[in-house]
């Protein structure tokens, strides 16, 4: 007798190139579902949700073309089952199944779900999703749980064994990090040259449908139809236009921000975040590529360009996994800083008198994204001086950006964000006052407060909060070499102007809805 067997595709598990479907075989089922579950656990923008449905149904869609057999399930037929492991025991009793086999979830609470499944058949096997650079099983190599790990360390490890951007031995050029030299402020003269971003067109009109008829909770607009790549093809199409139109000047302005361009929002960015994180498209084939744009107009992009863009994805992201998986699941519960604030009503409707926030979060509840600049030093150093609860911070994260799924955006808000797992990913919280974003954005020059002032109504609320949250936490920072400096100016400060910025940030602090 011919044994059954039932393989699982989870919504961040389209990779196209996985061995699985290297063989047509008719003994194979393969489920894509949309999940209430996945709905619930936290509230996601639209986008996200449209976005992940769409593409497994044209995941499924290209499965069936291919000759395999697929089960592509909707919210009606998911509805009457409370969770993942009661659908799978349902179809592997309605489907007489012998075997039920999955890709290790890239979630801790999906793997911890799958590894404790009681349904009716005689196995049950775990394989890898064939995505990464560092295979799973090596991450205990690279990595040790409660044990600070920097990326510049990992990430040339990983550039000499994946013989990235090498010459034999030495990184090209001389140097692993051009990140010097990727720190431009866009000019007034460099806006009109910003590329209209590649958007891409789609029905979404009956995903709407079965989100309002199920009463799915969700946040953020969704306009026109749906503008993100959601298959292979459409993935492979944006990394061209990155390539051809936005590679040549990426690394330079990777860390900039403006307000004066209808491209503002994606600038010089792949935009590929979300096809990467669905395994739409894997991060070999977007550095293979890019490197060969690189090879063939290297006088139109320069190794910094280069190079910048490859650390994303071979450095941080690869880090942030890493980091994820040897520290979870008391990752979550970190809180080094014993942050306790709600976020204000401004996170959920962009309405703030700060205009390099309302900028930011008007951005990411339009479009499900910003880039890491926004998220890090704007939206994420408003949350660290103010001290917001890092839960509160990693749900609203994870719900309103298109790419977050919880192994690459909780090392990012509870590491890198807010110093909440106490330097396991930083070595210094990333806190700055407004001179930082008026050195990197255009935003401070239309704004309600005055980005140099400390004090008044009218100051910007960014310096005197950071000040105060340095002030507050100078027993866990007046050490740490990195920051050093900036208690010697603390102390220098005019006792006076020292105690009356530290009042105005009591005040909002006290009040951090009204600004």
């Amino acid at each position: 007798m011919t044994t059954k067997t039932l393989r699982l595709i989870l919504g961040d598990q389209l990779n196209a190139s996985h061995s699985w479907y290297r063989e047509v075989d008719d003994s194979v089922i393969y489920v894509l579902a949309e999940l209430h579950q996945e709905q619930q656990y936290v509230k996601h923008h639209v986008q996200k949700i449209v976005a992940f449905f769409l593409s497994m149904q044209r995941f499924a869609e290209a499965l069936r073309q291919a000759g395999h057999q697929v089960l592509l399930l909707d919210l009606d037929d998911t509805a009457e089952f409370v969770d993942l492991p009661a659908l799978l025991a349902e179809l592997c009793k309605r489907h007489h199944i012998d075997c039920l086999e999955y890709q290790r979830p890239d979630e801790y609470r999906l793997v911890e779900q799958m590894r404790s499944l009681d349904v009716p058949v005689a196995s049950i096997n775990e394989v890898d999703t064939e995505h990464f650079y560092l295979p799973f099983d090596e991450i205990d190599d690279y990595f040790s749980a409660d044990t600070a790990v920097r990326m510049e360390t990992f990430y040339r490890k990983m550039r000499a064994r994946f013989d990235v951007l090498m010459d034999d031995a030495e990184p090209l050029g001389g140097q692993w990090n051009f990140d010097a030299d990727n720190r431009n402020k866009l000019k007034q003269s460099d806006l009109a040259d910003i590329p209209a971003a590649l958007l891409f067109e789609s029905n979404i009109q009956p995903i709407l449908s079965r989100l309002e008829r199920h009463n799915i909770e969700y946040f953020g607009v969704i306009d026109n139809g749906l503008s993100w790549p959601t298959s292979r093809q459409e993935a492979r199409q944006l990394l061209a236009f990155f390539c051809a139109h936005c590679l040549p000047k990426f690394g330079r302005f990777q860390d900039a921000m403006t307000a004066k361009s209808d491209s503002a929002w994606s600038l010089y960015h792949s935009r590929l975040s979300f096809a990467l994180n669905a395994k739409i498209i894997d991060p070999k084939t977007v550095i293979t590529k890019a490197i060969e744009a690189h090879r063939a107009r290297p006088d139109e992009i320069d190794l910094a360009q280069i190079e910048g863009f490859v650390r994303q994805i071979l450095g941080w992201r690869e880090f942030v996994r890493g980091i994820y998986w040897v520290n979870m699941p008391t990752y979550s519960e970190r809180n080094a800083l014993e942050a306790s604030n709600a976020l204000p009503a401004y996170f959920w409707n962009g309405e703030t008198k700060m205009r390099c926030m309302q900028f930011s979060l008007g951005q990411s509840l339009e479009h499900a994204y910003a880039h890491h600049i926004q998220r890090l030093m704007v939206i994420g150093n408003f949350c660290l001086l103010t001290g917001m609860h890092p839960d509160a911070v990693d749900a609203w994260y994870l719900g309103v950006y298109i790419d977050a799924i919880e192994w690459v955006e909780m090392p990012n808000t509870r590491g890198m964000c807010q110093f909440s797992d106490g330097g396991l990913v930083a070595s210094k919280p990333y806190a700055a006052s407004g001179s930082y974003i008026n050195r990197m954005s255009d935003y401070c020059g239309d704004c309600h407060y005055a980005v140099k002032k400390k004090v008044g109504e009218d100051a910007c609320p960014f310096n005197s909060l950071y000040w105060h949250f340095m002030h507050r936490h100078r027993d866990r920072f007046g050490n740490n070499p990195r920051i050093g400096m900036v208690y010697r100016n603390l102390d220098k400060m005019d006792e006076a102007l020292r105690a009356e910025t530290l009042e105005r940030a009591e005040v909002l602090m006290a009040d951090l809805d009204s600004l």
